[in-house]
């Protein structure tokens, strides 16, 4: 039977800055909070954050379930695909390849999260892609990327490509394989992935019933866009109780 290695917590806080640490915490947190919202597929998917002030950032270890991560457990590497700091936890690969890309070809972005839920996966196989055809859908209205399957992403030339499609957007649909959002921060990111998760959950119920969908006109999808784009400070709130959550709800992270 295969061990958890069981990490000294002192040990990693003692070796990292506050502002390292503090996103440590945040990122455990949206580790427990993706498991609650049952966005996970055994220890495969990641999330990742840049380390604040360096040339580094952080993944999980690919040996735990999502709502085992801590703060400690968190593996830090940097752009070489160098383990920087030893906690004794190894990396996905294909996560390096993924989180690499985005985090060194967008400077505004923080944070990437990539899924392989059942209504993801579902709407990255279908040539339609994402419809907008509800409230929550018309968040990315001409601002959602696709980037076609080349396999397990083991290629770091694939790398290109990925930071190519998914361009200025927040969010990118892997086709064959799952979802993927960026954000300036880590809550951005979050609540990225939850609109464009339900988004996916809705369009799978709404052409199951088989009737004739609803499309509002071009002009009402962008207006929509808009208005969501200028909710800064909701997003902001939004986040805030999703820590409260994850404090409630799955204790320990921040350890």
């Amino acid at each position: 039977m295969g061990t958890v290695n069981v990490v000294d917590t002192s040990s990693v806080r003692s070796n990292v800055s506050e502002a390292e640490w503090a996103t440590r915490v945040e990122l455990a947190a949206c580790y427990r909070l993706a498991a609650l919202e049952g966005w996970t597929d055994l220890t495969a998917t990641h999330i990742s954050a840049r380390v604040p002030d360096e040339d580094a950032f952080l993944l999980n270890p690919c040996d735990l379930y999502f709502e085992e991560i801590t703060a400690s457990s968190l593996v830090k590497m940097d752009f070489g695909r160098n383990i920087v700091l030893d906690n004794g936890y190894h990396f996905n690969p294909a996560a390096y390849t993924i989180h690499s890309a985005v985090l060194m070809g967008r400077d505004n972005v923080d944070c990437a999260i990539h899924t392989h839920t059942n209504a993801g996966m579902a709407i990255s196989a279908m040539k339609c892609g994402l419809l907008p055809i509800t409230q929550h859908a018309l968040r990315f209205y001409n601002r959602v990327s696709y980037h076609k399957y080349e396999g397990i992403a083991l290629d770091p030339n694939e790398r290109e490509r990925l930071i190519s499609d998914i361009g200025t957007n927040e969010v990118m649909i892997l086709e064959n394989h799952g979802l993927l959002s960026v954000g300036i921060n880590i809550g951005n990111a979050f609540e990225a992935m939850f609109y464009l998760e339900k988004s996916c959950q809705s369009q799978l119920d709404a052409m199951r019933a088989g009737t004739e969908l609803i499309t509002p006109t071009p002009e009402v999808c962008e207006h929509t866009a808009q208005q969501y784009g200028a909710y800064e400070t909701f997003h902001q709130k939004d986040w805030e109780a999703a820590l409260r959550k994850a404090h409630r709800d799955s204790p320990g992270f921040d350890q």
